[in-house]
Order: C-alpha cells, then structure tokens, then sequence
C-alpha cells in the first residue's frame, strides 16, 4: 500500500503566511526610499522603533512637521532619522553669523553651521562646512533623502520631504525667531547648487 504525505493544516497556514510577507515585501522595494534604506524599516529590516519625544516618528516615506518638530519617516534609512533628530535640538537656537562653527553644540547657529550640525549627527560630516566650502561636499544633483542646497551666501537642506533653514523664504507661516527652524520644501531653488551623501 503506498503512503500519501499530506500536509498538515498548519503548514499550509504557515506557507500562506511566509508568502504573504514575502509578496508585502517585494512591493515594499517598489516605495520611494525603500531601494536606499541602509538603516531603517524595510526589506528584511525590523519594524521601526516607536516614536519618542526625543526620536518622534511617523510612519512612511516622508517626514512630517507638527508644531515646530519634524517627524522622521519610520521607513528612512537611520542616517536621515538622526539628521531629523539633530535639527530639533537646535529648532529653536537663535541665529548668529558663524555660530555652529566653533563648536557642535553652541547658543546660536547661522545656515551653514545648522545644516552641518544635523549631517554630523547622522554621520556624513566630521568638520563644519561654510556654505562655500559646503559647494564641494557629497555629490551633486539631488538626493533621494537628503539634498544641500548651497552657494557662496547661504545653506539650507531638505531632508525626507521637509526644509531645514535660518531663511523663512517660501514658509507660508514661518515659526518665530531668526534660526534654524523646520519649514516646507522649496520646488524651485535657483542660484543654487545641489549636493548630497552618495547613498542617500
């Protein structure tokens, strides 16, 4: 009499579900960002970490803005989460010409001293740049999460969809005070030069 295998009713859920997340996850690499996530959720990488006052989260591709503080995208590569992380400790830091320069955690930040504060805290600059210097930085052309913009008088950089800058250009309701401060994107950017990390 011959045997017939016939699989048990569990591992035929089992099968159903290991398919299902690997369907979920093939669709996954076709979201934006999902392709350049070196640290955060995606592919094969552990859920992301539940937001926090100091690491606030939320879920997708693009960082949000809630009364001042932005919100990292959970599925951003880690880098781009401490860059967000970074620019809400000094969200509210005056402006001064030169401050952010002499040292990482200073009482005041110009453009260029806050965009090199938040690319130190995720690891992409170890010394500050003018926003001169900043011309030579990266790669240019755009990023897929992270962009600087820069020339001779003025940085800023857009991070994951928001705008970290001392200038309120383009800010329909610009936050008070003179310094680094979370704002919208800005479309068209001339006089301009763009520049970003290779892999972001």
């Amino acid at each position: 009499m011959k045997r017939i295998f016939v699989p048990s009713l569990a591992v035929l859920v089992l099968g159903l579900a290991g398919a299902s997340q690997a369907s979920a996850a093939g669709g996954a690499a076709s979201q934006p960002g999902a392709t350049a996530n070196t640290g955060g959720a995606g592919i094969g990488a552990p859920p992301a970490a539940p937001s926090t006052v100091s690491h606030p989260t939320i879920s997708g591709f693009t960082a949000k803005i809630v009364h001042g503080v932005a919100y990292a995208p959970g599925n951003a590569p880690i880098q781009v989460q401490r860059a967000i992380w970074a620019g809400n400790q000094i969200r509210n830091k005056p402006y001064r010409v030169g401050g952010g320069h002499g040292k990482w955690n200073d009482t005041a930040y110009d453009c260029s001293g806050s965009v090199s504060f938040v690319l130190h805290a995720a690891g992409l600059l170890k010394v500050s740049e003018d926003s001169g210097e900043m011309e030579g930085w990266g790669q240019g052309g755009l990023g897929q999460w992270i962009t600087v913009y820069t020339n001779p008088g003025h940085a800023f950089i857009q991070i994951a969809g928001i705008r970290f800058d001392t200038s309120s250009e383009g800010d329909p309701n610009p936050p008070p005070g003179t310094g680094p401060r979370w704002r919208p994107i800005m479309h068209s950017v001339p006089g301009f030069m763009s520049r970003h990390p290779g892999n972001l």
